[in-house]
């Protein structure tokens, strides 16, 4: 009688391994849940780097009018995206998915390329004398490098929800090639031969 509780339990461990070894190595798309996280990351640091665009226009005037117009696009089209999500969340799970991220990742370089061209410019006035300058410079510097390490922050968090979708997706596509394999090779087993 032991022996066979042992070997009760041992079988409902087994099988109970295997259902979490299963689990752990299927994967899963992102949840409603985990890309409105994201979303809310990405629209409070959208709202962070907004300002930090108007002081740039600012110090840069008509001399980085390109730069400020990549900007506004940029945060544009992160705006459009997180409305556009928060309506309807599993559009992340999508080609437009990447386009967020790749916008996160542009947002970020952007105020990185903000920071390090002040904090240039802001040497320069302080060699030409023009402290208050170089004091105003070296702010809107330490302000693009914030939001440009927040937004990296919240693009590092959509590309890992992404590349969570794209593994599922590829994962989801192979089952259904596993199944349609299966599906022809029963056909060919159970097909009659044509009548001669």
């Amino acid at each position: 009688m032991d022996l066979s509780r042992c070997a009760s339990a041992l079988a409902v461990l087994t099988v109970g391994l295997a259902v979490v070894a299963k689990a752990q190595t299927e994967k899963t798309f992102p949840t409603d849940t985990e890309i409105n996280l994201v979303l809310t990351q990405a629209d409070r640091a959208v709202q962070q780097y907004k300002p930090v665009i108007d002081q740039e226009e600012v110090q840069l005037g008509k001399s980085g009018a390109d730069t400020i117009a990549r900007d506004r696009q940029v945060v544009s089209g992160l705006e459009m995206a997180v409305k556009t999500f928060t309506g309807k969340p599993q559009g992340f799970n999508g080609p437009l998915g990447f386009a967020f991220f790749e916008w996160l990742d542009d947002a970020s370089r952007n105020a990185a390329l903000c920071a390090a061209g002040s904090a240039n410019q802001a040497l320069g006035q302080l060699l030409a004398g023009n402290t208050d300058k170089a004091d105003s410079l070296i702010h809107l510097a330490h302000s693009c490098a914030d939001v440009s390490i927040l937004i990296y922050t919240v693009s590092e968090n959509a590309g890992s929800l992404y590349q969570r979708y794209v593994e599922a997706e590829q994962e989801l596509a192979e089952q259904a090639v596993g199944v349609a394999e299966k599906c022809t090779d029963v056909l060919k087993h159970n097909s009659v031969p044509p009548k001669q």
